[in-house]
């Protein structure tokens, strides 16, 4: 529903009539609402019986995991709402309202946060009451900012028509959302079960690591996927092109040279974060598998913000299960063979598979003859450029003997340098950059 209200107030803006974005903001509001009480519910039943038969704890007890489960749900229902009203401000494209709430409220989450555990209590129950806390307040915030901005007045009702008006396009968002929850957490689910807590801790750091690659990925389909729904209301098939490839070459030349970095570098940085020479061995394999994936996964966010610009959720949503169906006996297997490891392997070889067919079926029914210069061009030279300043920084700075500290900044530098030759390899990019620069000097 937050890819709807997002796709349907930018389409409103670009026809300047936010008024009905209002009206289908509200019935979906009271959706969300009465969801997140639902979320609250099933997860107070369910938390004994995850606590008890799911997962695998010999430190703590039962109970104490049950508690913590409990609160994980009332975390979640908190922060339910959020993407709704998030939606709604990105789609008006204010994503510097929206931005400014999120990074407050996560530094007073995670500030908080060890405030409380520092100086009231040092438990888990008291780490989630406070998140608990800091989730309604911004669900509360946002909602206030969103309504600012539509326009909230007296007329604004539950109105089942504005939900039939969406409903395909929703049931095949939510159909979307469910299957992509699925699959994105499926290693883990399944790893929680066949893996000891210790191991599995090692899989869940090494996620943590890999998930800084989307602070990148977010904010730009953020910016382009309202864009591109203004785009097609408007019908200008040419500019919907050179912002479709300028983005994703942009994307590209930042994502894939970090996530070469943190690829041929991982040891290095887990040392340095933990200072645990033998945690770093263990999760680092972890890391260098999940990244190269992860990276992959991150370019496919354009595609996927023109298939639901032009309203064809069945692209996805078809991937979506096609993936998980192949995923699942891979995961298994490989888990089974390999570990925490296994499970890695198996993530990186389903988005290698995405990546090849995801273009292929997007580009038959969208932007049709586009798709060889998108993934050879766009993607296929950046990820080439990459893996070649990777392989020098394998063989070379590691050779060198340098410090933890000291591999770090020099790839650092390599991973600069590997982002400036993919600018300058590209024509369009270096004319926005061109552009950009001339701008600002004549402004100052």
């Amino acid at each position: 529903m937050a890819p709807t209200i997002n796709r349907e107030v930018a389409r409103c803006s670009a026809s300047g009539n936010l008024q009905e974005a209002g009206r289908l903001l509200h019935t979906l509001a009271v959706v969300y609402w009465g969801m997140a009480g639902a979320i609250t519910l099933l997860i107070l039943v369910l938390a004994p019986w995850i606590a008890e038969y799911w997962l695998q704890s010999k430190q703590l007890s039962s109970q104490a995991i049950s508690h913590a489960v409990m609160l994980m749900g009332l975390v979640v229902a908190c922060r339910w709402p959020i993407g709704l009203y998030q939606g709604a401000l990105i789609g008006a494209q204010r994503l510097t309202v929206s931005s400014g709430i999120s990074m407050v409220m996560a530094s007073i989450g995670s500030i908080g946060g060890v405030a409380v555990l520092a100086l009231i209590s040092p438990t888990i129950e008291a780490f989630f009451i406070w998140q608990a806390c800091v989730g309604f307040v911004y669900a509360i915030t946002i909602r206030a900012a969103a309504w600012r901005i539509i326009g909230k007045t007296k007329e604004n009702s539950f109105d089942i028509d504005k939900l039939e008006s969406v409903w395909r396009f929703t049931a095949g968002m939510s159909a979307i959302g469910l299957t992509a929850l699925v699959f994105t957490q499926l290693d883990k689910v399944i790893l929680s079960k066949m893996l000891g807590l210790e191991e599995f801790g090692h899989y869940m750091l090494a996620t943590v690591v890999v998930s800084g690659l989307f602070v990148l990925v977010g904010p730009l389909f953020n910016v382009m996927y309202p864009r591109f729904s203004a785009l097609v209301v408007t019908g200008d098939t040419k500019k919907i092109i050179d912002l479709y490839r300028l983005g994703t070459r942009t994307l590209a030349a930042l994502l894939f040279p970090i996530a070469m970095v943190l690829a041929v570098f991982s040891e290095d940085l887990m040392l340095v974060w933990t200072g645990n020479p033998s945690l770093a061995s263990s999760v680092a394999p972890i890391i260098s598998i999940l990244v190269i994936g992860s990276a992959l996964n991150g370019v496919m966010y354009f595609p996927y913000a023109l298939q639901l610009a032009y309203g064809m959720t069945w692209i996805p949503l078809m991937i979506n299960v096609v993936l998980m169906c192949f995923l699942v006996p891979l995961l298994i297997y490989l888990a089974q063979a390999y570990g925490a490891l296994g499970g890695a392997m198996a993530w990186l070889i389903a988005e290698v598979t995405y990546v090849i067919v995801g273009p292929w079926l997007t580009h038959r029914y969208i932007l049709n003859g586009l798709g060889s210069k998108w993934f050879f061009q766009d993607v296929g030279m950046p990820l080439a450029v990459s893996s070649l300043f990777g392989a020098v920084g394998h063989y070379g700075i590691q050779a060198g003997g340098y410090s933890a500290y000291g591999n770090l900044m020099w790839a650092a530098g390599l991973a600069m340098l590997s982002s400036i030759l993919i600018l300058l390899m590209s024509r369009h990019l270096r004319n926005v950059v061109w552009n950009y620069a001339r701008w600002k000097k004549s402004v100052i």
